[in-house]
């Protein structure tokens, strides 16, 4: 083969390799200690590019550390299919799919595995990247993150603190540093309008102070 079109064969071999990788682009930053891609961020993709969002997780969560534990069969009987494949097995759901990335309603978002309040539509915004984004959550005690390197990538994977489910995953690529992106699946959440949320903090407080 020429070397120039060895060479041009070559540079496309990379370029999928990285498209695979990172679901975005195949212009992709390198990290100098450990040479891994950094996933490309959301808003720096071109319509129909996905976030390195996209890639489900293949972290192992310490189930230890959690307070609300329950079997396999017990998860399976209250959680659907696709809310047990994104919160159980560290999934991704399809972008512009979910219930909740265009979801404008006022109100909180649960934990689909231990109504667990997550995170507030007040901190809601809207990333582009077809997946529900929040700048923080309601607590920072309620969502637990670890490193996440699987794809060949290094990022950041969210769970609930509570029960381990897992959530997304956050980056820090707003523009105008309000916060940070917690992008979060719509399977692995639960909405509760402000009304409705507000009840469940009063019957809270009673329950607490009963004897």
């Amino acid at each position: 083969m020429h070397p120039t079109r060895f060479a041009l064969v070559a540079l496309a071999l990379i370029d999928l390799l990285a498209f695979t990788l990172t679901g975005c682009s195949a212009s992709t930053t390198m990290t100098a200690a450990s040479d891994n891609p950094v996933p490309k961020d959301a808003l720096d993709c071109a319509p129909g590019e996905l976030s390195a969002c996209g890639l489900p997780s293949n972290v192992v969560i310490d189930m230890s550390k959690v307070s609300v534990r329950r079997t396999e069969a017990e998860w399976r009987a209250r959680l659907t299919p696709e809310q047990y494949r994104v919160a159980r097995e560290q999934g991704t759901e399809p972008p512009f799919r979910g219930a909740y990335w265009n979801h404008h309603d006022d109100g909180v978002y649960f934990c689909v595995g231990c109504d667990t309040p997550l995170f507030d539509s007040a901190e809601k915004f809207d990333s582009g990247t077809g997946w529900p984004s929040f700048y923080r959550p309601i607590e920072r005690a309620f969502v637990a993150t670890q490193k996440d390197f699987s794809h060949g990538m290094v990022r950041e994977e969210v769970h609930c603190a509570v029960c381990g489910s897992h959530l997304g995953h956050v980056f820090d690529d707003v523009p105008h540093k309000k916060g940070r992106r917690y992008c979060i699946n719509s399977a692995s959440l639960r909405f509760m309008p402000r009304a409705e949320y507000a009840a469940w903090l009063e019957k809270r407080a009673l329950d607490e102070l009963s004897p």
